[in-house]
């Protein structure tokens, strides 16, 4: 398992707070491996959290994800009160007014997501700097979790230009 030192990136970052799937989990670390954004990953997680199992959801992607363990909410809020130019913390939540097309992303934000089966606690409600929340067409509550952090990541990076990837080269459009 890779795992760097805790360190603040000058684009975004993908903060994942106490999983409960390791599916998920996995799709989530692809995600932010294949967009070039680091991962912190608070636990506890509702799984158990080894090598294997992340290998089976990330795949290889694993080896390219610049991403930092957090034993708990307190460790995490603690290594970013003492981080230099820490960017805000953004939560994706249900509780939110503000939908997340509306919000001006910057450099350095933390795009947090909750738990599958209970969202995040209210402390972490109280310490985000935003919360934004994906508008649904009712009965609709809510998406799965990694649907709504590719959302939300790839609106932040488009805003903030941070993707820095290439596009993908037009299909041979000279063939029958």
């Amino acid at each position: 398992m890779q795992n760097k030192h805790f360190q603040t990136s000058p684009v975004l970052r993908l903060v994942l707070f106490e999983p409960d799937i390791p599916q998920n989990a996995g799709t989530l670390m692809r995600l932010a491996a294949g967009l070039g954004v680091a991962l912190d990953l608070i636990e506890p997680c509702g799984f158990v959290l080894d090598d294997r199992r992340l290998r089976r959801a990330g795949m290889d992607y694993l080896d390219h994800l610049d991403w930092t363990r957090h034993s708990s909410w307190a460790a995490y809020a603690a290594a970013y009160a003492a981080a230099p130019r820490a960017g805000r913390l953004v939560v994706l939540t249900t509780r939110a007014a503000i939908p997340y097309t509306a919000f001006r992303f910057a450099p350095g934000d933390r795009i947090l997501v909750g738990r599958e089966s209970a969202g995040v606690t209210d402390a972490v409600h109280d310490a985000a700097d935003a919360r934004l929340v994906i508008p649904m067409v009712p009965p609709a509550r809510s998406l799965n979790v990694a649907v709504s952090a590719a959302m939300v990541l790839g609106e932040a990076l488009r805003q903030t230009a941070a993707a820095g990837i290439a596009a993908p080269a037009p299909p041979d459009t000279d063939r029958p």
